[in-house]
């Protein structure tokens, strides 16, 4: 599976998801992970970004918001635990398994 890493520089939640891809990885999971910086608000529109990390798989957000801005900000998911800086590592796992 092709998955793409959206990120900024000023937000740190990106190293976190990129570790659950290595975990993933690590367990068999045949992945190519692309990083994809994003790093002035027109790529950003351009992108639609919509904070960072945004994962991609295969070109399509599975934790998309349709209502979330675009821009240069640090993006939120929901989890079990509240809201969170990336998707767990049970979330990117249910997420491929889907596609």
């Amino acid at each position: 599976m092709d998955i793409t890493l959206q990120y900024f520089d000023g937000c740190p939640s990106w190293k976190e998801a990129e570790a659950h891809f290595k975990t993933l990885e690590s367990e068999g999971v045949d992945l190519t992970i692309t990083y994809q910086l994003i790093e002035t608000p027109e790529a950003a529109a351009e992108a639609s970004f919509r904070g960072s990390p945004t994962v991609l798989m295969d070109g399509v957000d599975p934790f998309a918001d349709p209502d979330a801005p675009v821009g240069l900000s640090c993006r939120v998911y929901r989890s079990d635990d509240g809201y969170v800086g990336s998707p767990s590592l049970a979330q990117l796992r249910t997420a491929i398994g889907e596609r």
